[in-house]
């Protein structure tokens, strides 16, 4: 588990991180670089999760690296199904991180939502559901890793 004190808010404690693939960890669905190291580390301290529609077919073995719980979505608009997942978590104990407009509901839903902007860009709904907002996924990674830095972020 996470703990993150932010002054004027309620701790979180974070148990899992729920990752949208495409476009968040992945472009044109290839890992970016840095992405595994940094999931694996985590992966010692929280449940990793990685959601995708796998629009290329690359997910399952691009991921075969991280130790993480891979769910290929049912639903051809997957936001009402990435929200669900969150909630069966335990929406108070997760951290979500996506970048499209599927998203927006995991990301409204989560303890924490991390909007990344990547090289695909984020869709202007999620932005307005997030928390954060980072320029790419390692650094969004980066501030679970090194939670001060949320603190200092979040603080009222």
């Amino acid at each position: 588990m996470i703990q993150i004190d932010i002054p004027g808010r309620e701790p979180l404690q974070l148990k899992h991180i729920v990752l949208d693939y495409n476009g968040t960890l992945a472009k044109d669905g290839i890992l970016l670089p840095g992405v595994a190291e940094r999931l694996n580390l985590l992966s010692e301290s929280i449940e990793v999760h990685i959601l995708t529609a796998d629009t290329f077919g690359k997910c399952a073995g691009e991921c075969r690296i991280i130790n993480s719980t891979l769910h290929i979505l049912n639903q051809a608009v997957g936001s009402e199904e990435k929200k669900a997942y969150v909630e069966k978590l335990g929406a108070e104990n997760v951290a979500a991180v996506g970048n499209g407009a599927n998203d927006r509901l995991m990301l409204a839903t989560a303890a924490l939502g991390i909007v990344i902007l990547g090289p695909e860009g984020a869709a202007v709904s999620t932005l307005q559901h997030a928390n954060v907002v980072v320029k790419d996924i390692n650094d969004g990674l980066e501030l679970l890793l090194h939670p001060k830095r949320l603190t200092a972020t979040l603080r009222l």
